[in-house]
């Protein structure tokens, strides 16, 4: 029997996945917002960059990072480990970054931004902020050419430091410009560390040019974090998000301004707070398009939550609930959530809907063969 994507709960809905509709998840087109790059780690590199670095992790807790069950535990604590023990040189970075995009790419995804932590790399991995983001974009460069997948790095503030580092991680940017390189994010628990912390840094970046977005609304944290990343820190797009769905008349408000929520089905959060027969009818992601909301699935830390682009997408079918046509609508609104130019959006919004309508004949053909 196949796994469950990310280990989640088996779905409740009744709803079969066959190997037709595994094949339509992977094939159709898709852009991935939402994913950490050190959340994508492959196992055996991590067990190589571990080797190479002779840190002192054993085997066995390197095999504990990767191990989900129906209560993901852990995520965080790879992410500082990476950052202190692993990541030595920029060639680790280059690393895997090509292989995080060549593993999405092998999923249908032809477009990622994606996050990375200065703070850590530059503070703790001891590796300067433009030796690290040369051999970033040099990694999404190679990937590029040989997997045809496009990729664009997004800077992220690690919230669980001084708003001062933030400041300092935008100034960093602002002096070492890449193509590739194209707006900010904010991540790592929200807990005691609200958006409104870091104004200035987000101030900076609009005013230096770069687009915006932050995670706000995870943990179970008050909508009003959503409100602030909105209003004050003005975001172009929101990252997870789900505890708008407490403020209906503000959630109206984002449905009106466009604003496209970056969800997450893997999340750990809901996972854990939720009841195995219950964390997918009872799940944010369900009720957010029903109040007008445009929402996009990601993967967030896919090796970590042992999800792949494909199965993320699975997920919104066999799960939470939505319908094919859901799907389509939710490939569109990645597009319209993308830090694109108007004129590549439009020509995407058509190609992506017209590959995607393609996939899914294929699978009406294949499940009427059945």
């Amino acid at each position: 029997m196949k796994e469950t994507p990310g280990h989640v709960p088996a779905a409740r809905t009744g709803v079969e996945v066959t190997d037709a509709h595994r094949a339509f998840f992977a094939a159709i087109p898709k852009v991935e917002l939402h994913c950490h790059l050190l959340g994508a780690v492959r196992y055996e590199t991590f067990v190589s960059l571990a080797e190479k670095s002779n840190a002192p992790l054993s085997r066995a807790e390197i095999d504990s990072f990767y191990t989900r069950g129906e209560k993901p535990v852990g995520v965080l604590r790879v992410l500082r480990a990476l950052d202190e023990f692993l990541l030595t040189t920029p060639d680790d970075l280059h690393r895997i970054a090509y292989e995080y995009l060549a593993d999405a790419a092998s999923r249908g995804v032809r477009y990622s931004e994606f996050f990375w932590n200065p703070t850590g790399t530059v503070r703790t991995s001891k590796i300067a902020y433009a030796d690290a983001q040369d051999a970033i974009v040099a990694g999404i460069r190679d990937a590029e050419r040989d997997h045809r997948i496009a990729g664009r790095l997004v800077p992220s503030i690690d919230r669980e430091a001084d708003a001062r580092e933030a400041v300092e991680m935008v100034e960093w940017m602002r002096a070492h410009r890449a193509d590739e390189v194209i707006g900010i994010g904010i991540d790592y628990r929200e807990n005691d560390r609200p958006p409104e912390l870091f104004w200035k840094a987000y101030r900076n970046a609009r005013r230096a040019g770069f687009k915006t977005t932050a995670h706000a609304g995870e943990f179970g944290m008050p909508w009003t974090n959503v409100e602030t990343a909105v209003e004050l820190l003005q975001c172009d797009r929101i990252d997870h998000g789900y505890t708008i769905v407490d403020a209906p008349d503000f959630a109206r408000q984002c449905a009106e301004r466009g604003i496209v929520f970056t969800v997450v089905p893997t999340n750990s959060y809901y996972l854990r707070t939720l009841s195995p027969e219950r964390w997918a009818q009872d799940h944010p992601i369900r009720r957010m398009p029903e109040l007008g909301l445009k929402i996009h699935p990601n993967t967030d830390d896919p090796t970590l939550h042992k999800v792949n682009p494909a199965e993320a997408w699975e997920l919104m079918f066999s799960h939470l609930g939505f319908s094919l046509d859901d799907l389509r609508a939710f490939t569109l609104n990645g597009i319209d959530g993308a830090w694109l130019d108007s004129v590549t959006q439009q020509q995407w919004r058509k190609e992506f809907a017209d590959e995607f309508d393609a996939c899914l004949s294929t699978l009406k053909k294949a499940l009427a063969a059945q």
